[in-house]
């Protein structure tokens, strides 16, 4: 190998590994914590990869339009292809129609499988026997034509290398060595692809993963690689980067007391690197956790000292979104999603029939039928176990007219019914130059409001070809281009007009098509859809720019990837059942499950700064005090009481 790269530019030792490997032919996996240069080393190894095997074919596939970009502007080669995970699976898949077809309908008349439903004139799952036109890849899903959406390509190429071996060969033969960034956030069904399926079929091919898996904080990805860990066949090479660039001396420290997968971090060598100082020394930098009896995180700023602007660079994370909800906008969203009580009725109406009166008979009867029935003749205790709880009376004194409506729903639809802020407000992975892209968990109403927005926004910034791309509008005339600019700034003007208005207008025009997925949430989910559709668009807008970043408070999965000079890390537990501050400060071995979430959030956070860093906590406990004793220094725990 030393013989092969005398020619080649200087490279790092983990390059140098990673090349060793690849001539063995062996599969690897490169580890790198925070602000280690993950995407220098993918991009340092592809470079001297097409320089040492100048005919074979280099694929390197990754997450974001954005990061394809990125790569291709820092590693160019005319056998060199990057694209994001689902074109480069799609561009592989899309040619064989015929087993497309097959495959497809088979999903769609898989009654386990609910992603790909079909639904009847009434709302049911209906099986198709045919598909009507070829298998086509858009930004909308019409089952029955055949038009399938990023949601669904993923599963489907899984479902189409698993039947079909000369898919696999056909990979192999085109792209002898596949790297995969971000490989954390990249779905199961993607690695076993690499990992499994193209395995079983000749001689391997070598399939390069770069990462961190204590930065997998969107439930969508795989984590980590360790079930593939080793030297087998469909196996990978681990080998680790340890050295951190981007952040001071005290945060390094902090991120390490956070890891729990052996790997540990140290500053940078490189004397360019940003945590160096200008005499060849590591920058401190200043780490603080704060906390007070008052949850108002205005008085932290003010003690803090720091500019919070979209322009300064200060920055606040939350990761309970109602504490900014109102601030941000869009609070009525959040109450259809997060706090509407007739539903918590609902429920308490359910768990009282199956604990007191399982003979109950609810079926074909409304909501107000049901309460009616389970009413009559209580009083007292009886009655006040079928009655709304204070808290829910007053809210539906507030929400009459909802209240009202909900009385005529069917009570089935309404039991059965699951909503939770995460519908509204997920935060997967996206960055600022690929809006509306993130939210796996969105609902599909909320998610077809993000293509609304998304397209109004691609036109207005001028990115007319992306803009065309995905509103397919055929532009071949003056006059098209003139009809075309006259829909989308009717459409932009929003001024009053509400949610279905704006569905309503973006449909007809072809803007952006009610699809089945719409159609389906609609039928199913009545009582949240009209809520939503009487909104003005404008609280929407509000939602869409706060999630896109754009103003100067961020959610804390939103800022992964990103960086900032001064951190301020909201530590809220709200109402989450996923992460909790206080079960990973006092390590709760029985919530195994979300320590290791909520450490992977607080890593990421910490791991943004690139000077100052604090973290507050509202009324932490004693055991919490004294965990952060440890982790920050006592000197640089306090009370603000």
């Amino acid at each position: 190998m030393v013989a092969q790269m005398k020619n080649l530019e200087e490279v790092s030792d983990e390059a140098k590994k990673i090349l060793d490997t690849i001539c063995e032919g062996k599969s690897f996996l490169l580890s790198g914590g925070a602000g280690s240069g993950k995407t220098y080393s993918l991009v340092e190894v592809i470079t001297n990869l097409v320089t040492l095997k100048p005919l074979a074919r280099v694929a390197c596939i990754t997450y974001t339009n954005a990061a394809v970009r990125e790569i291709e502007g820092r590693a160019s080669h005319p056998n060199l292809h990057v694209s994001t995970i689902h074109d480069f699976l799609w561009g592989v898949i899309k040619h064989f129609q015929v087993e497309l077809k097959e495959v497809l309908l088979a999903l769609i008349n898989d009654d386990e499988i609910l992603g790909f439903k079909v639904l009847d004139g009434n709302g049911e799952p209906e099986k198709l026997d045919a598909i009507e036109g070829d298998v086509r890849y858009k930004e909308y899903v019409k089952f029955r034509e055949g038009v399938i959406s990023h949601d669904e390509v993923i599963v489907l190429a899984n479902e189409m290398f698993k039947r079909y071996d000369k898919l696999c060969r056909i990979l192999k033969d085109c792209y002898p060595y596949i790297m995969v960034d971000e490989y954390q956030d990249t779905q199961a069904e993607v690695v076993d692809i690499l990992l499994t399926q193209l395995t079983r079929v000749g001689d391997p091919n070598v399939i390069g993963f770069f990462g961190d898996a204590m930065q997998a904080i969107y439930d969508e990805g795989i984590g980590d690689l360790d079930a593939y860990k080793g030297e087998g066949v469909g196996q990978v090479r681990e080998i680790k980067k340890e050295e951190n660039r981007r952040n001071p001396k005290n945060v390094i420290d902090l991120a390490n007391k956070l890891r729990n997968d052996g790997l540990f971090q140290v500053p940078s060598k490189d004397l360019n690197a940003p945590n160096m100082t200008s005499d060849g020394g590591v920058k401190d930098g200043h780490i603080q956790f704060l906390y007070s009896s008052n949850d108002d995180v205005n008085i932290v700023k003010e003690y803090l000292g720091w500019e919070f602007s979209e322009s300064s660079g200060a920055k606040e994370l939350n990761l309970t979104h109602n504490l900014i909800a109102a601030k941000a906008g869009f609070s009525e969203l959040m109450r259809i999603y997060d706090g509407d009580k007739i539903l918590e009725y609902v429920r308490r109406i359910k768990s009282y029939i199956k604990k007191k009166e399982p003979a109950f008979n609810s079926e074909g009867k409304s909501f107000g039928e049901v309460l009616a029935e389970l009413k009559y003749q209580k009083t007292g205790k009886a009655l006040k176990e079928v009655d709304p709880t204070d808290g829910m009376a007053i809210y539906i004194a507030e929400h009459q007219a909802i209240y009202d409506r909900a009385l005529d729903f069917p009570y089935g639809e309404l039991a059965s019914l699951y909503i939770d802020k995460d519908q509204l407000i997920d935060d997967q992975k996206s960055d600022r130059s690929e809006l509306g892209r993130g939210g796996g968990n969105r609902d599909d109403l909320i998610k077809h409001l993000f293509k609304i927005q998304k397209n109004v926004q691609l036109y207005l910034d001028g990115n007319f070809n992306e803009f065309l791309r995905v509103t397919e509008h055929a532009v071949t005339s003056k006059s098209d281009k003139v009809r075309l600019k006259e829909r989308i700034v009717n459409l932009s003007k929003i001024d009053d007009k509400t949610v279905q208005q704006v569905i309503d207008e973006a449909n007809v025009n072809g803007l952006v098509r009610v699809d089945d997925r719409l159609q389906s949430f609609i039928e199913s989910k009545r009582y949240i859809y009209n809520q939503v559709a009487a909104l003005p668009f404008s609280q929407f807008q509000k939602l869409f720019e706060y999630l896109e970043g754009f103003t100067p408070f961020s959610t804390q999965h939103k800022t992964k990837g990103r960086e900032f000079p001064d951190v301020l890390v909201v530590l809220n537990n709200g109402r989450w059942n996923s992460y909790n501050f206080d079960y990973l400060f006092t390590d709760r071995m029985d919530k195994e499950s979300v320590v290791n979430r909520t450490r992977k959030i607080l890593y990421v956070c910490c791991t943004r700064a690139k000077s100052n860093l604090a973290l507050f906590y509202h009324s932490p406990s004693d055991a919490v005090v004294e965990k952060a004793k440890d982790w920050f220094g006592h000197e640089n725990v306090k009370n603000l009481d």
